[in-house]
């Protein structure tokens, strides 16, 4: 028996846009669809930590993706998360925990990559995964605001400061990796075992 697909939730409370964003994605994936936060809310309940990544509109009636997301870090559900949204990022976005942040329009190619992208990071260990979460805050922010906006705000400022301790970190740990003399063994151990 094959091992199942991973479950990616899309959240959209336009029901045309949610089922299109699913038709480009059910090739590849489980797809569940909640037209709404509340509607989420009740898929997290019957399937939880099965959801491997979610699709996330940030502006909707009732329930906003904002609410959904903190519900999601409050109950300790482990998935990746795109905001998927036509609401252009602000700074308030540092304090989000989500993955990355995608703005409408979005392309099939586009939505495609961010999931695999997502799943792929959740592969790695949470400070690899804070760093890649972090660094696609950074570029958003680097695209939407001016260099003086930037350069003005103490929280993007508190950003780089964090994604150059994570990178050293990374790095530090790379290199520990490296020289260790039984990694090389490994990988010749591994070599004459083919």
């Amino acid at each position: 028996m094959s091992e199942q697909r991973p479950l990616v939730l899309v959240v959209e409370d336009e029901p045309d846009l949610a089922d299109l964003y699913a038709a480009w994605l059910d090739d590849e994936y489980r797809v569940r669809t909640a037209y709404g936060g509340n509607e989420a809310l009740d898929v997290l309940d019957e399937v939880g930590d099965d959801v491997d990544a979610m699709l996330l509109d940030r502006r909707m009636p009732g329930l906003s993706g904002d609410e959904v997301l903190d519900t999601v870090t409050e109950r300790g559900i482990d998935c990746r998360v795109a905001m998927v949204t036509a609401v252009e990022p602000d700074f308030d976005i540092l304090e989000m925990g989500f993955d990355d942040y995608l703005v409408k329009p979005v392309t099939s190619e586009t939505l495609g990559d961010t999931v695999d992208t997502l799943l792929t990071r959740g592969d790695y260990d949470a400070g690899v995964q804070d760093l890649f979460s972090l660094t696609s805050k950074k570029a958003m922010l680097e695209a939407e605001k001016s260099p003086s906006e930037l350069a003005d705000n103490e929280e993007y400022q508190e950003l780089t400061a964090r994604i150059d301790e994570l990178r050293d970190d990374v790095d530090r740990s790379l290199e520990a990796v490296t020289e260790d003399d039984d990694f090389d063994e490994l990988f010749r151990e591994f070599d004459s075992d083919e």
